[in-house]
């Protein structure tokens, strides 16, 4: 394959912007807002920067409110401060000439109580994951989260619409509802999780509504176009969900619903774990959603530069979102153009506080020099 024709370095009309190319740097946690404030650092100033040859740079995770948070040291969007820390990212990457969306996050029941002043989490049921999470005190169980009522449900849609606006002033190019992964909208998706009897539980389309009611007040702060949301169709026994005969047809019903939106794209992920003795489970995800989605579509998980090329090439994808590969190859499209070898990742770094295995990978132009 020459590498003018390798079709993830061709340039994408997306919404109201072009990418330079179709190599998209995924939302990837790594906990480096090491502060009681949990604002984003000059670190993250020169880590986002560093990557910003990717066609578009969706941030990670960023906690809508202090009742959204799961882990510890990630960056938040609901303060002034956390602002003015992520508008000196923005500025970073749009002067490297890069593109950058938000991803706004909700953990619901994947926390503790340590997080919340010893209150429990907020889920759509007192439904405990049987997960652990990496607290202040190091690993621990998660325990028996607070159902939400519906007073608690309408603060949280105003939370991600707050975080939304605020994303808006920090001068991101959009924002990624992060939906997927056994996270809160995936919790109210998933029939073990929810177990409601009202409004939102019980059916497909009560166990969505949370979703479409958080993208519709999200509608009122940015255009439709410059809005993406993220899903993991087949997650099984993993991020505390366990899959259920409906899950598909739930994904089905949403995905197919989002036709009705101008989204600037729906982020997919193939399955994290071996589905494929799972007969209610979708084992190729970008092949069955594109039957289903009239819009951008972007997948995730496990892609290379080879598997990339031959998602878009074969039609199933249009961007293909990379995360580890982004670690340690900063310059991840230009290694792809070039075919230049990839830099392995330090998977015991991937969490840890300071630069190391986080802007001490060089570029590999720069490598060659030194």
């Amino acid at each position: 394959m020459n590498t003018e024709k390798q079709p993830l370095l061709q340039p994408f009309k997306m919404g109201n912007m072009t990418l330079k190319n179709r190599v998209i740097m995924a939302p990837m946690t790594r906990s480096r807002a090491d502060n009681k404030d949990k604002v984003p650092t000059n670190m993250h100033v020169e880590y986002y920067s560093q990557r910003a040859g990717a066609g578009l740079i969706i941030s990670e995770g960023s906690q809508v409110s202090k009742r959204a948070v799961g882990y510890v040291n990630t960056p938040g969007m609901h303060t002034a401060e956390q602002v003015d820390g992520w508008k000196k990212v923005t500025e970073a990457v749009h002067e490297n000439d890069g593109k950058i969306f938000m991803q706004l996050w909700h953990v619901g029941r994947i926390s503790h109580p340590k997080f919340h002043d010893g209150e429990k989490p907020l889920a759509p049921s007192a439904v405990n994951p049987d997960e652990k999470v990496y607290t202040p005190e190091g690993f621990e169980k998660t325990t028996e989260p607070k159902e939400m009522s519906i007073q608690e449900i309408q603060e949280t849609i105003q939370e991600f619409k707050n975080a939304a606006q605020m994303a808006k002033e920090a001068g991101f190019d959009g924002v990624e509802i992060h939906s997927s992964n056994g996270y809160l909208f995936h919790q109210f998706f998933n029939a073990n999780a929810n177990q409601r009897t009202d409004d939102y539980g019980g059916s497909i389309p009560n166990r969505a509504r949370f979703f479409f009611d958080v993208l519709e007040a999200i509608v009122e702060v940015w255009p439709e176009n410059q809005i993406g949301c993220r899903f993991n169709p087949s997650l099984h026994k993993s991020f505390g969900i366990v899959a259920t005969e409906e899950s598909i047809a739930t994904f089905d019903y949403i995905i197919e619903k989002l036709n009705a939106y101008d989204l600037a794209y729906v982020h997919l992920s193939e399955p994290f774990t071996d589905v494929s003795d799972v007969p209610f489970l979708k084992t190729e995800i970008a092949k069955h959603y594109r039957k289903i989605y009239n819009g951008t579509l972007m997948i995730n998980n496990g892609f290379d530069r080879e598997s990339g090329n031959k998602v878009i090439e074969d039609g199933d994808a249009d961007l293909v979102s990379y995360a580890k590969l982004f670690i340690s190859n900063p310059d991840l499209a230009k290694r792809f153009e070039n075919k230049w070898p990839l830099a392995e990742y330090d998977q015991d770094t991937f969490y840890t506080p300071g630069k190391e295995g986080y802007t001490d990978y060089p570029a590999y132009d720069e490598e060659q020099v030194s």
